[in-house]
């Protein structure tokens, strides 16, 4: 048997990364998705590169400082490897904004909506934009001119700022020939232009706009000779040391007021920025050539996600739906008495979930309930049904993991809220991020008895186990499972593992659910081995798994190892996949697909035959290093037959067959499906016109 071991090579890694945005932006480039959704791919691709550089690429740079021909442990010197990425990154970025400028611009215009440049605006465009920049703006912008007294500044990360070149004296006699003017976040990057003075029905102005057309007014008496847009990106990985943590909020909260000042790894600057000023801006910011991006238009092209907020035309956007809404007759735990329910997001309603919480928040039966918080939000009808809870005397526990990146500030004070009405808060396991999501509800019911004898009292326990964070927006973009169930089995493991979080526990024992950093792995392996087995015997085999990424090596090997024995495999990977499909005499057996949507593909599905009983598992965790060994994840089966084969026509059959899925070649590269141009519907909008409550207008339109 050939096998050839999976090694997880960094640079194929982030290459991986960057191939997935790639795929985002023939997304906007496709002209049957909506105009204005295109622009949101756009702004999408700008964000995940904003991420990509803060802390993937904020890591290789951190190598680079200390040692330039220090290794990988994959073997790769680190500054080869940064190179390589830099190259793919500079071509992605130019293809982005050579899309935004020759593509979807002109669209926007023919459609109406107009974004207006200094070039071509009208004396009275021109009279309407001096009176804003001077009311709006002026009171909240701060000059600072370059000289000994003042060094360049170290402005903060992903601020958009103007880099000035001056001529002339000043009133204290200076000559000076350099200024920066830092844009505060307060103010708005994309403004609306009256109608009348657009004379278009969208009239779009963009802060750089008024700065490059009026910023001379902030230095009266000056000439200027240049304004030039720029922006920096700064390491923004938090760094909370495990030998000295004494109280983990307290330490994280010294690490988030100075995360916006980190290293600078990026330098993004208007394309006609002269290569002297470029070369002072670098050396300021301490950064090499390759560390600076050229840019065709704004420099955060994130920022025009608001274009789409601000235009309200529904036939350049995607189809509006309303979830459905399961039938629950009566009270949520009644129904869980009798049977499971599967929601799958957004095609069905998060609705239940908050209504599960809200009604146990209120239930006078209800004694206890526990829950996991990874990512919430600001605004949280999840947190205010629990703060409700804690005031109604219920005993709440939350499992609040302050370190979900970018989100630490939000989750430190939902966790203060909690605290403030009397919630028990634990911050999870240092070293292990919780990641899995759970909801434990505990409650007092009568049990039922025959003949005259006296009702006797028991506690019964409900569950809620996702995919998905409690997020109520996302849970309306992202592609998730949840279950609610009072299984017994399913309900204990939960208790344990929540005992486990908040008290001490050498070791536990799970029926059900799979658990890492402790089980996962080892079960997964096992149902990969058991089907390689069944195979060798001549039996049916068959894995389908659906995950964002696709990493760690040793499970990669069993795959491979698998696919040899002739089990038929089918990946369906978001992101990053470091296994390799159609290899021959490897895994020939194996099929990699990648499905990029409306919607982001984000439930995970865990598929064996297993003789015909075919396992179904869902979970939150990835194949990857971090999820099987570092973070506190669960994968829970799917015991009832009805919902079993629900995931698995609606995880997995709908988007094996998907047309517009891409999928992976033997040299890992992606290629669109040859049908992807025909006028099939894709997976997602199958599933919406199935679930959602559309108009006929919007059925319509699906199906153009």
């Amino acid at each position: 048997m050939n096998v050839v071991k999976s090694k997880l090579n960094l640079l194929n890694r982030e290459l991986g990364a960057l191939e997935f945005n790639r795929r985002v932006l023939a997304l906007a480039q496709n002209l049957k998705i909506p105009l204005l959704e295109r622009l949101k791919y756009i702004c999408i691709v700008s964000s995940n590169l904003d991420e990509f550089f803060e802390i993937r690429i904020a890591v290789l740079k951190e190598q680079l400082r200390k040692n330039p021909k220090s290794k990988t442990q994959d073997g790769l010197i680190v500054g080869d490897a940064y190179l390589n990425i830099v190259k793919e990154t500079q071509t992605l970025v130019s293809h982005k904004y050579k899309i935004f400028q020759k593509d979807i611009l002109p669209r926007l215009e023919r459609e109406g909506v107009h974004l207006h440049f200094e070039s071509a605006w009208t004396p009275s465009q021109h009279r309407w934009a001096k009176t804003y920049f001077e009311k709006e703006l002026v009171p909240l912008l701060t000059p600072i001119v370059l000289d000994p007294a003042h060094p360049f500044p170290k402005v903060i990360n992903k601020s958009l700022n103007f880099f000035v070149t001056l001529e002339g004296k000043d009133d204290f006699g200076r000559t000076p020939k350099l200024a920066v003017v830092q844009a505060p976040r307060s103010i708005p990057r994309v403004i609306q232009m009256p109608a009348r003075i657009s004379q278009k029905p969208y009239g779009i102005a963009i802060l750089s706009t008024f700065m490059q057309s009026f910023v001379h007014e902030l230095f009266p008496g000056m000439k200027i000779t240049g304004c030039y847009q720029f922006r920096v990106t700064r390491n923004s990985d938090l760094f909370v040391s495990d030998d000295d943590i004494s109280d983990l909020k307290e330490s994280l909260k010294g690490e988030l007021s100075t995360r916006h000042l980190g290293d600078a790894v990026r330098l993004e600057i208007s394309s006609d920025i002269p290569d002297h000023l470029l070369k002072y801006l670098r050396k300021s910011c301490d950064l090499n050539p390759e560390d600076c991006y050229r840019v065709d238009g704004p420099v955060n092209l994130m920022r025009l996600m608001q274009v789409a907020e601000i235009v309200n035309r529904p036939d350049l956007k995607f189809p509006s739906h309303i979830p459905k809404l399961p039938l629950i007759k009566g009270s949520i735990f009644d129904e869980l008495k009798t049977r499971d329910v599967l929601l799958h997001h957004p095609y069905e309603s998060f609705e239940p979930v908050l209504n599960l919480l809200r009604t146990a928040s209120k239930d006078p039966d209800v004694l206890a309930i526990k829950q996991t918080i990874y990512r919430t939000g600001n605004v949280s009808p999840v947190m205010d049904a629990l703060i409700e809870a804690a005031k109604n005397g219920k005993e709440v526990t939350v499992i609040v993991e302050l370190l979900a990146r970018f989100d630490e500030e939000t989750n430190i004070s939902w966790a203060a809220k909690l605290e403030e009405v009397g919630a028990h808060v634990v911050y999870g396991v240092v070293k292990h991020k919780c990641h899995a999501k759970m909801i434990m509800i505990v409650r007092k019911e009568l049990l039922p008895v025959k003949g005259k004898r006296k009702p006797e009292h028991t506690l019964k326990r409900y569950v809620h186990l996702g995919t998905g964070n409690y997020h109520p927006r996302t849970a309306k973009l992202y592609t998730d499972f949840g279950l609610m169930t009072s299984n017994p089995s399913i309900c204990d493991d939960v208790h344990k593992i929540f005992m486990q979080l908040t008290g001490t526990s050498r070791l536990i024992k799970l029926k059900s659910l799979w658990h890492s950093p402790f089980t996962m792995f080892d079960q997964i392996v096992k149902h990969i081995q058991a089907e390689a087995k069944a195979a060798k015997l001549g039996k049916p085999a068959r894995i389908v798994v659906k995950v964002n990424a696709l990493l760690e090596p040793a499970v990669i090997n069993e795959l491979y190892k698998a696919s040899q024995a002739g089990v038929k495999i089918d990946l369906i990977v978001r992101g990053v996949c470091a296994l390799k499909p159609k290899v021959k005499g490897l895994s020939e057996n194996i099929r990699v697909r990648s499905i990029v949507g409306q919607f982001l593909e984000h439930h995970r599905i865990f598929y064996f035959y297993a003789n015909g009983k075919e396992n179904v598992y869902l979970s939150s965790a990835d194949w990857m290093d971090r999820n099987l060994f570092r973070r506190i994840e669960v994968a829970f089966p799917i015991l009832e037959p009805e919902l079993k084969q629900k995931v698995i026509n609606e995880g997995l059959n709908e988007l094996l067959k998907d047309v517009s899925s891409w999928n992976m070649n033997s040299d890992g590269l992606y290629k669109q499906s040859a049908s992807a141009s025909n006028n099939k519907l894709s997976g997602q909008q199958n599933l919406l016109l199935k679930y959602s409550v559309v108009t006929k207008s919007s059925k319509r339109k699906l199906k153009a």
